[in-house]
């Protein structure tokens, strides 16, 4: 009876421990709920997503090299492809001789115009001295000392100064509306040689296709001897330190996420100890299926409501990208923590500005102004 009474007992108070126990674990994951998890809105549905920047040549040609190769990493301003650039030199000599001729043109037209001031001004003091003595003639008229004739001859001396003037001033019109009051730098006839001598320069420097961007090279499709058009995407570029993820949540997720929150990311790649930090950034126009090649047609009457998904970009720590390198395409697990409600909603929230610019590619046309300005001196005789 004893044994029975004592049996009985240890039977209830080892209920009771496991009662007390299940109690304390599920006030502690009440609190961890109310505490954590009420405030965090999760998904394994988000992929790094990143720039895919498409490298096409400005001007058609034949390749003569290709410097990369897929998977290479390559720095901005470094030459990918080289056309055979031949016709392009030709071209540049050809310009660049058709500009210094059009210098010593130029110049040799402004001096004849410059000439052509001299005439008239030499026409001028040819007809000052007719007219001065034709003036001291006539106060001779009548008298012995001066004949009929002789004042005749006065006469015509000064209409032919008049006439030669006259000739002069016309030509000096015609000089100067040829070259205008311009200086040499300034006349059309120089500018416009000038400007076809930057076009072969910059012809011949295009010969040169660049990555417009750091980054790893994805994508080629181009050989040697195969002839380009311009335009036509040789490969691509892929910025592996500006990447982002779109985590797809649905839609009764969205509420309570906002810009600016902060977000924990795990990789399958790093697994589970590899924790990258990220904020909210933007919220994308639409779902998946909408921008889908062949998006669903819910009108027709055949209609099914599915849960949709809506991409969410999370920007990434630069310095986690550094330290742990992703790629475009990896699969992400995205926790964001939605305790603070201080940020914009994902409606309200203005689209992120692109900060990506392509000024390694450009040719900079200042040596272009350089070259001008040295063939200018040259040939200006100064």
């Amino acid at each position: 009876m004893d044994k029975k009474l004592e049996t009985a007992k240890s039977r209830k108070r080892n209920l009771l421990v496991a009662t007390t126990l299940f109690a304390a674990v599920a006030v502690a994951y009440g609190a961890y709920w109310t505490l954590v998890l009420s405030h965090q809105q999760d998904t394994d549905d988000a992929y790094v997503g990143g720039h895919l920047v498409q490298v096409t040549p400005e001007i058609g040609g034949t390749v003569a090299k290709v410097l990369v190769d897929d998977t290479v990493a390559v720095k901005a301003g470094q030459v990918l492809v080289s056309y055979d650039d031949s016709d392009a030199k030709l071209a540049f000599e050809r310009a660049r001789n058709e500009f210094a001729q059009a210098v010593r043109q130029t110049r040799q037209l402004m001096a004849s115009s410059q000439q052509l001031d001299a005439q008239t001004a030499l026409r001028q003091a040819e007809l000052a001295r007719a007219e001065a003595d034709l003036k001291r003639r006539k106060q001779l008229a009548g008298s012995e000392a001066m004949s009929a004739e002789e004042l005749g001859h006065a006469n015509d001396a000064v209409a032919a100064a008049q006439a030669a003037l006259t000739a002069a001033q016309e030509q000096a019109k015609a000089g100067l509306a040829l070259v205008g009051k311009d200086e040499l730098a300034q006349q059309p006839a120089v500018k416009a040689a000038a400007s076809r001598l930057k076009e072969a320069w910059l012809a011949l420097q295009r010969t040169q296709i660049k990555a417009p961007l750091a980054g790893t090279v994805a994508r080629r499709n181009v050989q040697v001897g195969q002839r380009i058009a311009a335009g036509t995407p040789l490969m691509a570029v892929v910025p592996l330190e500006n990447l982002w993820v779109d985590a797809n949540f649905k839609e009764g997720q969205l509420a309570k996420i906002r810009v600016g929150q902060p977000v924990e990311l795990k990789s399958d790649l790093y697994g589970g100890k590899v924790v990258y930090h990220g904020k909210v950034q933007g919220l994308a126009a639409g779902t998946g299926s909408a921008f889908s090649l062949l998006p669903p047609q819910n009108a027709t009457g055949n209609w099914i409501k599915v849960v949709q998904r809506v991409p969410v970009r999370i920007a990434l720590d630069p310095q986690d990208l550094k330290n742990h390198p992703l790629r475009v395409g990896l699969s992400m697990d995205v926790v964001v923590d939605t305790s603070k409600q201080d940020g914009q909603s994902l409606a309200e929230a203005a689209p992120a500005q692109a900060a990506s610019e392509n000024n390694a590619t450009l040719p900079d046309l200042k040596q272009a102004d350089k070259l001008v300005a040295e063939i200018l001196a040259a040939n200006a005789g100064k």
